[in-house]
């Protein structure tokens, strides 16, 4: 009997989250990362071209985006988009709908499509705080604050030791994703001309090499913390690219992984097209 309810109840959740009105979310989400990223990246550019910019992450690129005129109505907009795409990941997650296995890099994959759902939930909490009027500035590390709070706790050296390996797990599995350009098979690939497809598989390459340099990074700078119980070694986003900036041949590096960050935001558009979604998986 509990196996039938836990059936009948796992179906219920399929369907509704394949409902046509949450797809259309869904597909605005990957629209607004796009739009993060390609802040993000542009910022990054122009620090490493000298004309301006700033070394931030995907949250200081949506404080950014948002102090405008039309910030109010764009935090709503990112608040419903990036909440959607929250759901997605967890969607990707229990539903498997881009057919990922029970394998253990199966497994992997879908720990990872659950993590995408915990970030961007961060995010879009992010966007409901500064639309009531809360107040954070885009400079703040916020990977530094996470770790200074995980330092105080009993043994929290060694799980910031953790956090640092995973996150360096996880920029390293970028450049494999980037070298096997899986997320091919999560297109719909037949509604895509030639020129099309290899535009995007560019793009994908691309954004995946430059966002496991900066995950690779990050993870290194967590470990430091660790090791050295000082969390002013731990360093996100921002953090790595003036890391990049500072070593020899700075600006043209980080010109390249800010390119990339670009690239990844294109694919993001690309995504919100294409993208095989729950009810459109077949």
């Amino acid at each position: 009997m509990s196996t039938f309810i836990a059936r009948k109840a796992r179906s219920a959740s399929r369907r509704g989250a394949s409902n046509s009105g949450l797809e259309l979310l869904e597909r605005a989400g990957y629209v607004v990362r796009g739009v993060l990223y390609t802040v993000m990246g542009g910022l990054a550019l122009g620090v490493a071209l000298g004309i301006g910019g700033m070394a931030t992450d995907q949250s200081g690129s949506l404080v950014i985006l948002t102090r405008g005129p039309w910030g109010r109505m764009l935090l709503v907009a990112v608040a419903l988009g990036l909440g959607a795409y929250a759901i997605w990941g967890f969607v990707r997650a229990i539903f498997d709908p881009l057919h990922r296995g029970d394998d253990p890099p199966g497994i992997a994959e879908r720990l990872g499509f659950a993590w995408s759902g915990t970030a961007y939930t961060a995010m879009v909490l992010l966007a409901l705080q500064l639309l009531s009027g809360s107040s954070k500035s885009p400079s703040h590390d916020g990977t530094q604050a996470v770790i200074a709070s995980i330092l105080t706790y009993p043994a929290g050296h060694w799980a910031t030791l953790v956090v640092g390996a995973v996150a360096i797990g996880v920029g390293l599995g970028q450049f494999v994703e980037a070298y096997t350009a899986v997320f091919k098979k999560d297109l719909k690939r037949s509604e895509m001309s030639k020129p099309a497809k290899k535009t995007v598989d560019a793009l994908g390459r691309f954004g995946m090499v430059s966002r496991g340099v900066t995950f690779t990074l990050v993870g290194w700078f967590v470990v430091q913390a660790g090791l050295y119980r000082d969390p002013s070694r731990a360093h996100g986003f921002g953090g790595a690219f003036m890391f990049l900036l500072g070593q020899p041949f700075g600006r043209p590096l980080l010109a390249v992984v800010a390119l990339g960050f670009i690239a990844l935001g294109l694919h993001s558009f690309a995504s919100a097209r294409w993208e095989r979604l729950l009810g459109s998986s077949r």
